[in-house]
């Protein structure tokens, strides 16, 4: 048995990485800036400041963990905390687990990270994973892609959009790649490389690759949604996402996801380690998929949606 840290193991991805652990009889911290969220696990994980503009606290947090499994990023630029703020964050998280003494740090990155990208989203996952090498401890990085599971923020919003809409916007040719992962085998591989002792970096993808298009339409199809999918320009798409956006009190496209996506950045070069299909889950779930939108803004802050403006938008 070992002592784990697990940034937001109340979350999507950490909640199931700390319930792997706690399965197998590992002790689990959490560390988190929400520690009001509900505790899946019933008291069994403890709670740290996630405190990463202060690196004594920090320090503190990670005194007596062995492994710190790290799911910490940013999305977008929200109340000025962008993606080089999360990249010098991650620095101090790095530093502080040193000078704790933890002795390997397991990290979630993403597929295809650039140090020479134009998008500061894959730009600076590169830069974290340097960052993470020159840290001291042993590593292991996962790089993945799109998750689905129990909380499928990407196919939920598809599917709630496809339930309430007549036609979807599919921006461009809808041509370019995608390459979803179940959430339970991004936590499977991301305990194998926790537990390993070398430096390694694997990519974290499922079976199945669909075009943007495909993906769409296997999703309208399982949900039972009669909506037109209507090929639109990039900059159109946007600005509809980000009316959409404005109605629900959340971010449903961003431009770098948006380009990641269409520079089939989200589509793996290496074997796929995952092996549930996507196709196979979304038959067994598709009953309650986009039944209702999940908020990842709302998730991570204190957000009041436009409601009516939302209901009249969605018809709802």
């Amino acid at each position: 048995m070992a002592t784990f840290a697990v940034t937001g193991a109340f979350g999507f991805s950490g909640r199931h990485i700390a319930g792997r652990l706690l399965d197998r009889g590992d002790t689990v911290r959490n560390l988190t800036n929400h520690p009001d969220r509900p505790d899946p696990f019933g008291g069994r994980v403890s709670c740290s400041p996630l405190a990463l503009d202060d690196e004594p606290t920090l320090v503190a947090a990670l005194a007596g963990i062995d492994v710190l499994v790290n799911t910490y990023w940013v999305r977008y630029d929200h109340g000025g905390a962008g993606h080089d703020l999360a990249v010098e964050r991650s620095r101090r998280l790095f530093r502080a687990a040193a000078h704790a003494g933890v002795d390997r740090i397991a990290h979630v990155s993403i597929a295809n990270p650039d140090p020479s990208s134009p998008l500061s989203y894959y730009r600076g996952k590169a830069e974290v994973e340097a960052a993470l090498a020159a840290a001291g401890p042993s590593f292991g990085i996962l790089r993945p892609t799109v998750l689905f599971g129990d909380n499928p923020i990407l196919p939920n919003t598809i599917a709630y959009l496809l339930r309430r809409l007549p036609v979807f916007g599919i921006p461009g040719d809808g041509r370019y790649g995608i390459q979803p992962i179940a959430v339970e085998d991004l936590a499977d591989l991301a305990i194998r490389l926790a537990d390993e002792s070398s430096n390694r970096t694997i990519d974290a993808v499922g079976p199945e690759v669909f075009t943007f298009r495909d993906f769409v339409t296997v999703i309208r199809d399982a949900i039972g949604s009669h909506a037109a999918l209507l090929p639109t320009p990039g900059p159109i798409a946007l600005a509809a996402a980000g009316l959409l956006g404005r109605a629900l009190g959340d971010v449903i496209l961003t431009r770098q996801e948006l380009d990641g996506l269409m520079a089939v950045l989200l589509v793996s070069h290496e074997p796929a380690l995952g092996t549930t299909r996507f196709s196979a889950w979304l038959a067994r779930n598709a009953d309650w998929l986009g039944r209702s939108h999940l908020s990842e803004l709302g998730a991570h802050f204190d957000t009041t949606p436009p409601v009516c403006l939302a209901r009249r938008m969605l018809g709802t």
